[in-house]
């Protein structure tokens, strides 16, 4: 079995193309500037590598860029599209809508479109775009939905809820989702799988650490915290976005810039985070530079991110009952040891032995073990492969 996973975004869109029995990659690449001149696709596949630079004023044209690209005589891998069977697509927002992987049919897309818009406005409306786009092309080929939020779809309702009204609550849907489901649970499953253990018997705490940030508690296997709320904005301070703050701040603040409820939300999601903070950059590599070379601005947002990752790490201990291993992956927490080591130092009451020199080492892609051989509890990087657990769940539903 074939199956195709798509990540759309707004003007982007990302794919991988995964044999299921085998697992392995068998072509992926990525459609940029979607609707803007200078469109580009770059596509790897067949051992090489391939640039198309033909106009994309939509997804479907992208869609079928992508789908040449698979057939090119090439860098292509598959001689039909029949030989895919099926398009798993990666959507951020659920909901209360889909609890779980969903196979598509009108009723779901509605559902999708005129449901789920206002919880992701970013990222579901390209997701949907996406998904027609796909159908238009492939109109005989089985879609699934794939969902961020599926794997906290097992918090308990003392860990979702908000002190708010109740009716409230029942009436909007006004309560915590999470993001980033698909990463928390693919690298739990594999800290798991390396410690040789089962998940069943174990308490890990995932840290999804990127330009967009969630701290998880698994236990069992199953989610029972996560940081992100409502939306992405809430948690820990990220690359723009603020995480979480009082809600009465949010009103001063905007009545003192004079911006609108709409602004304020930007202005929280754009103009805030350690970008905010260092006045430099959202990328943890100019932070970690700028600190080195004396910037305090710089130094303050590493110190604010890895004490507030490290205070969800110990509340989500406590929450648990105790611990078995934290889990380092994304784009920060693979490649900054900064963050892992500020993260973890102070740490040892929990039974952390932290291997600062482990630490240091080249990240070569492999799952890396960071805490000291005796440590009690596990320090692991784990690569995150989102778009396998897309592949694998689209695999299972059919």
């Amino acid at each position: 079995m074939k199956i195709l996973v798509v990540n759309a975004g707004s003007s982007s869109l990302k794919y991988q193309l995964i044999d299921m029995e085998t697992e392995k990659v068998l072509a992926k690449g990525g459609c940029e500037r979607i609707g803007i001149p200078g469109s580009l696709l770059k596509a790897k596949g067949n051992g090489g590598e391939k640039i198309y630079t033909e106009d994309m004023p939509d997804h479907k044209k992208a869609i079928r860029l992508v789908l040449d690209a698979l057939l090119d005589k090439d860098i292509g891998v598959i001689k039909s599209m029949d030989e895919i069977d099926a398009v798993g697509h990666r959507v951020v927002a659920s909901g209360e809508y889909f609890k779980k992987t969903t196979l598509v049919d009108e009723n779901v897309i509605k559902t999708l479109e005129e449901k789920t818009f206002e919880l992701a406005p970013l990222h579901n409306p390209a997701a949907a775009t996406g998904l027609r786009a796909c159908m238009d092309v492939m109109p005989n080929t089985p879609m699934t939905l794939v969902f961020d939020t599926s794997f906290h779809a097992t918090m308990p309702e003392k860990a979702y809820m908000y002190g708010i009204d109740y009716n409230d609550y029942k009436e909007y849907g006004v309560r915590k989702y999470g993001a980033h489901g698909t990463s928390h649970k693919f690298v739990s499953s594999e800290a798991a799988k390396y410690l040789n253990k089962n998940i069943e018997d174990l308490k890990i705490v995932t840290c999804h650490l990127g330009n967009g940030s969630s701290i998880t508690a698994v236990d069992g296997g199953k989610c029972v915290d996560t940081s992100m709320g409502f939306t992405p904005l809430a948690g820990v301070l990220m690359g723009t976005r603020s995480g979480d703050i009082d809600a009465s701040a949010v009103e001063f603040l905007a009545r003192k810039k004079g911006l609108s409820h709409t602004d304020a939300v930007t202005y929280l999601n754009k103009k805030c985070g350690v970008a905010g903070i260092s006045g430099l950059s959202s990328d943890f590599r100019d932070l970690c530079s700028g600190m080195e070379n004396g910037n305090e601005r710089c130094a303050l947002a590493l110190d604010m991110f890895a004490y507030q990752v490290k205070r969800f790490v110990g509340a989500y201990a406590a929450v648990m009952g105790g611990l078995d291993c934290i889990v380092f992956t994304a784009g920060i927490g693979e490649n900054t040891p900064t963050v892992r080591e500020d993260v973890c130092t102070g740490l040892e009451f929990l039974g952390v032995e932290f291997d600062s020199k482990a630490n240091l080492a080249i990240n070569d892609g492999s799952i890396r073990e960071i805490s000291k051989p005796g440590s009690k509890v596990k320090v692991l990087i784990i690569p995150t492969n989102e778009e396998l657990v897309i592949a694998r769940e689209t695999a299972e539903l059919l």
